[in-house]
């Protein structure tokens, strides 16, 4: 199990902003990507050759190939040294990452992939700045290498920021995404718990019934819109080695914001549910799921659609700013242990079979209730009611 609780006093927020790119500060920012595109792809082959050669390749010896390569190429010189070194910190993090999977011999289907090379037109462009490289004047974002551009700023800063991240999506729309320091805001307390098991049919199954948050089918709803967008982009496709139409690369970009607009709504879904358990519960055990295997399955397009990964992050993210007790329990046999007296069935239930019953006591109830109930004991939140409601002074005790 593992305790993700909200502290008391700062934490770091996020706050993303749309920006007004002008032609000028727009080759700006692909020329210093082309630079840390070269570094990322130099720090692949890097990798690949120590690790063939047994030997070790880690930041250090990262840092001083970029501090080599800038002193003999005047094109990478060029450019600000903060975003490529930044590209050096984020490639060691998902090398230690992969490596940290790897060791502890996780399925394949659920290991971070080593970092592999960054291709031009497969790749959209995205720029770490630490705090000495930008800084905010007269409302504009000024970046190391003298690009200036122009923020909308939709909401105000709480405080200075620590970094920004400068980033191209997928429709050519460019953004800062902004950390700053920002204090918790305590709720009151409810002296409530709850357990979250996540499932497909309804995305989260809680111990409390007015929590219980059913899947909202956005991707379906729209699923007309995107075949037709589908069938405009076949009609037109042009052929290999020919550039693509006007109505092709407007077919593909109304296809691309349907989606865009899918994930928003997901996420909006999800924030306030999310908000809604935090505000009723001092402490919630949520399953610690990784959805990533359910892209194999029948369920695949079902599974997407609910974006579970997207509501249990949402989750952990109100808990740490309310200051919440979130705890992340094992998901391994949770639907087979019964949450009244702890006996686990001597066999796997199919996904066929919706009522648990336990064989030791005798308790009938769904399964996924069940989980939930399972939840609350594995993270040391019970003895609990049938809503998740602990006795006035009962203490929170840890799993063993």
């Amino acid at each position: 199990m593992t305790a993700v609780q909200g502290r008391q006093g700062v934490r770091n927020a996020r706050y993303s902003y749309r920006l007004r790119v002008s032609s000028t500060a727009r080759e700006a920012l692909l020329a210093e990507w082309g630079r840390c595109r070269w570094v990322w792809n130099e720090c692949v082959a890097r990798s690949k050759k120590a690790h063939g050669a047994g030997e070790e390749c880690g930041p250090a010896r990262l840092d001083r190939m970029l501090t080599q390569a800038r002193a003999m190429i005047p094109w990478l010189a060029e450019g600000a040294s903060v975003p490529q070194q930044q590209l050096i910190r984020d490639f060691g993090k998902c090398r230690a990452k992969a490596l940290k999977d790897i060791k502890e011999r996780l399925p394949v289907r659920l290991r971070a992939g080593m970092p592999g090379l960054k291709k031009k037109h497969l790749v959209d462009p995205t720029l770490n700045y630490t705090r000495n490289g930008f800084r905010l004047k007269d409302g504009r974002l000024h970046l190391a290498g003298g690009i200036a551009l122009t923020v909308v700023w939709s909401r105000q800063l709480p405080a200075e920021p620590s970094s920004v991240r400068v980033y191209r999506d997928g429709l050519g729309d460019w953004y800062a995404s902004v950390v700053v320091p920002a204090q918790v805001e305590p709720l009151p307390a409810t002296g409530r718990s709850l357990g979250v098991d996540w499932g497909v049919k309804e995305i989260a199954t809680t111990t409390s019934d007015a929590h219980d948050l059913a899947h909202p089918g956005h991707g379906k709803r729209a699923k007309a819109k995107l075949s037709r967008y589908d069938r405009m982009m076949a009609r037109r496709r042009p052929r290999k080695g020919q550039a693509a139409s006007k109505g092709y690369r407007e077919a593909k970009r109304w296809r691309a914001k349907t989606y865009q607009k899918i994930a928003r709504q997901r996420q909006d879904t999800a924030r306030k549910w999310a908000k809604k358990v935090v505000r009723d519960h001092d402490a919630i055990a949520v399953e610690n799921f990784r959805p990533k295997f359910l892209a194999r399955t029948t369920m695949a397009r079902k599974a997407a659609d609910a974006a579970i990964g997207t509501t249990k992050q949402a989750l952990i993210e109100m808990g740490r700013k309310h200051g919440r007790d979130v705890r992340l329990v094992h998901p391994a046999h949770t639907t087979m242990d019964c949450g009244r007296c702890g006996a686990r069935t001597k066999h796997a239930l199919p996904l066929s079979e919706r009522t648990y019953t336990c064989a030791a006591c005798g308790a009938v109830s769904p399964r996924d209730k069940n989980s939930a109930h399972v939840m609350l004991v594995r993270a040391g939140l019970a003895p609990a009611g049938v809503e998740g409601v602990r006795p006035p002074g009962a203490p929170l005790r840890e799993a063993a």
